[in-house]
């Protein structure tokens, strides 16, 4: 494959110009107050996320304008305008009402992909309760940690997922409804009661007057993993919602014909900013895909739904790759335009690959779920760097920092850091203060995450803080090992750890899937190191090599590094609800 390293702009050409057409102008000139102005507020001074998402496009040209595309396991499609988006969540949230659900209480979704979620969720802070989301692949005991932590009040839920809860409910005394979405419901009048969800949405109202929303009330909940102890609360609020919209306009360069596909699960933060806040608040159509993932039905998906955006994960992408380049030569994708990743660095190897099958580069966008949107990105209207993070999105002051907060110069490496205050930074910790507190240094929110900025000002990823490799005094970030092993003809996907060495530290190991054809030997493995030594450094090639059928990842498509390292050491594994099945 061709070694490109930096791409000037996409194989194809457009006949709508990018929102943002001059990265440096419009980040001089920007402030989030103007953008506050794209939205409505009500006349009280107050908002309501949910009522710009859906709401106010019922009042201009988008009111029959299809909002939803949804295809179910079966290929069923379904459609929902505007006005239906309006009237189901209306509905839900007059449910809500009746079941005695008020602002502030929490309401789960435990559901697959299916349209109820857009309609409850956006029920649910209407109403101003505060939503939150689970995989649908989650066990008793995610579901314990989540729903006791939080005090849940409401689950919604299906046949299929209902028996999970019923294992734990009697370790939830705050839970009061399980409302269930399918045929043939039994109701039960027993704490918790259950709720048949279709009979209940026959007999709601359409008109509901939507709760007028404080900015900083909250909005939403999503808990993360941490590598040990329990998953956190993290909190948002309604004013996150500004960020989202204009991240979505600006990054995935939202037009009324644009045709959005999300393909991240609501139960991750990307599924929720981006599968229903952001696009939906522009205005956009998006595409609800119920299947898991294939790479026949999600290329045919493409041509089908004539998807013009598209915005998926590194290891979804390298799946792709790994399928072969057969495969996609029998679909047509002139309709896309753009096309994203997230949750996990790209490698360069993707990015060249998505050009010689899809005529365009991906964009890498950084972000996290305590940053509530896209922070750090690669934008159409700027060229790429291959394998870097790409620019702070305007409003945004990213740096460098030490560990004492003081900013870093170019090359450097150090703490990835961004300046407290944006619309959709995290409001807090579910009843976690002191742990929320000890995120912060000074007026820097520390990510986590350990990188380095260039001379242009593009931020390059390094690892995860804790990932970091120090091998015979050398720092080596996993990313650029695993970046340079996908590069070989036999590597699907790698993940890299530090293994404690007497002599050295630590010694890079590598785990390895390789492509179909191929068979682990000797020969192999050497062949492999001498690549590496070769692409990267002398000091930075993986002296063990462990050959595996998959890599263990979470359900956003992140590899779990530190899972491969605690069973490589016999370590405990801390938090694994959100592994993929």
């Amino acid at each position: 494959m061709e070694q490109i390293d930096v791409v000037t702009k996409d194989v194809k050409n457009f006949s709508l110009p990018p929102h943002m057409e001059d990265y440096e102008t419009h980040r001089k000139t920007f402030h989030w107050d103007k953008i506050k102005k794209d939205l409505e507020w009500f006349s009280d001074g107050k908002i309501n996320a949910a009522h710009n998402a859906v709401d106010r496009h019922v009042n201009n040209h988008r009111k029959n304008k299809v909002a939803l595309i949804y295809e179910s396991t079966s290929g069923q499609v379904e459609k929902y305008t505007y006005l239906d988006l309006k009237n189901q969540s209306n509905k839900f949230a007059n449910v809500l009402k009746k079941l005695g659900v008020v602002k502030g209480d929490r309401v789960f979704l435990f559901l697959p992909r299916i349209p109820a979620v857009y309609f409850s969720f956006l029920g649910a802070l209407k109403i101003g309760a505060i939503a939150s989301t689970l995989f649908s692949a989650f066990g008793p005991e995610a579901l314990v940690d989540r729903l006791g932590n939080s005090g849940a009040k409401l689950v919604i839920t299906t046949p299929e997922l209902k028996p999970k809860i019923d294992q734990i409910k009697d370790k939830l005394p705050s839970l009061t409804y399980i409302v269930v979405v399918g045929k043939n419901i039994e109701t039960s009048g027993n704490v918790p009661i259950t709720v048949d969800y279709h009979e209940e949405m026959k007999l709601a109202s359409k008109s509901f007057e939507v709760e007028h929303m404080d900015p900083e009330d909250l909005s939403f909940m999503l808990y993360t993993s941490g590598t040990t102890g329990k998953s956190k609360g993290v909190v948002h609020c309604h004013l996150a919602s500004i960020q989202q919209y204009y991240t979505s306009k600006l990054i995935h360069d939202l037009h009324d014909e644009d045709v959005y596909w999300c393909t991240a699960d609501h139960g991750w933060v990307t599924g929720i900013s981006y599968g229903i806040i952001g696009p939906l608040t522009n205005g956009a159509t998006v595409v609800l895909y119920e299947g898991r993932f294939d790479p026949e039905t999600w290329y045919s998906a493409i041509e089908k739904h004539e998807i013009t955006l598209w915005y998926t994960a590194p290891t979804a992408i390298r799946m792709l790759m790994k399928a072969g380049d057969e495969l996609p030569k029998k679909y047509n994708f002139s309709t896309l335009r753009h096309i994203y990743s997230v949750g996990e660095p790209l490698n360069p190897e993707a990015i060249r690959w998505g050009i010689k099958v899809f005529g365009l580069a991906f964009h890498d966008t950084w972000w996290q779920t305590e940053t509530g949107s896209m922070l750090i990105v690669n934008y159409p209207s700027m060229p790429i760097k291959l394998g870097s993070m790409g620019k702070p999105f305007p409003g945004i002051h990213a740096a460098i920092v030490d560990d004492n907060g003081n900013e870093l110069g170019a090359e450097i490496e150090g703490n990835l850091a961004i300046k407290k205050g944006w619309p959709s930074m995290m409001r807090g910790l579910w009843k976690d203060e002191e742990r929320y507190k000890k995120l912060f240094k000074g007026d820097w929110y520390i990510t986590g995450d350990r990188a380095k900025k260039d001379a242009d000002g593009y931020f390059w990823y390094i690892g995860r803080a804790d990932d970091v490799i120090k091998t015979s005094g050398e720092r080596v970030g996993p990313f650029e090992v695993e970046s340079v092993l996908v590069e070989h003809p036999a590597i699907a996907e790698a993940g890299v750890i530090g293994k404690p060495d007497p002599v050295r530290g630590e010694i890079i190991k590598a785990f390895i899937a390789l492509r179909a054809g191929f068979n682990p030997s000797p020969d192999l493995e050497e062949n492999i190191k001498k690549f590496v030594k070769e692409k990267l450094a002398a000091h930075a090639y993986p002296r063990e090599i462990s050959f595996v059928d998959s890599l263990p990842k979470t359900r956003s498509g992140k590899i779990m590094r530190r899972l491969l390292k605690a069973k490589e050491l016999g370590l405990p594994l801390g938090d694994t609800s959100t592994l993929e099945e």
